[in-house]
């Protein structure tokens, strides 16, 4: 299995880079990860709707430059038998998973022929249309609102976390 995660903006704090990196470090035994950040806009104090979509827009268009790279990459790889490539995007409105479950959808994928994972995460004001309408999956983590910036802190541990399940490993409960 390989795993992009394409996020919108940089992680300034050093505790999240130290948590990504962490969780990356113990991937490595499991899949192969790559993180792909790309440029946020800055959104300024009581931006309006239209300024907002368009502010998502442009952020959606590095995103797709990034996932069409990696998505063609992984098909030529694949020698043209078909994509084995599964977009997934983190939406609040999403489809929630308990760890189980989720640890069950990723086994799911590999026994249907899924080989490569691309997770994207929006910034602050989430993702443009143009990206969601390319999901496989919108997967929600919860009702709440997190910083982008966590997002990818949970996002690595909740697959450790379910590559540790799939193969009978412990795991905190």
């Amino acid at each position: 299995m390989k795993i992009d995660v394409v996020a919108v903006g940089k992680v300034k704090e050093k505790f999240f880079r130290d948590a990504i990196s962490e969780y990356s470090k113990r991937l490595g035994a499991y899949t192969t990860l790559k993180i792909t950040e790309v440029e946020d806009e800055k959104t300024p104090e009581n931006a309006s709707n239209v300024q907002n979509e368009q502010i998502k827009a442009k952020e959606a268009e590095r995103l797709m430059r990034v996932i069409n790279h990696t998505k063609n990459t992984n098909e030529a790889i694949a020698h043209g038998h078909g994509t084995d490539t599964m977009i997934i995007t983190l939406e609040i409105n999403g489809k929630g998973y308990t760890s189980e479950g989720f640890a069950e959808q990723i086994a799911d994928l590999t026994n249907h022929g899924v080989s490569h994972l691309i997770f994207v995460i929006g910034g602050s004001l989430g993702l443009h249309e143009t990206i969601t309408s390319l999901s496989d999956l919108k997967l929600s983590f919860s009702q709440m609102t997190f910083p982008h910036q966590l997002m990818r802190v949970v996002l690595l541990e909740q697959i450790y976390r379910a590559f540790r399940i799939n193969r009978g490993e412990p795991y905190h409960k």
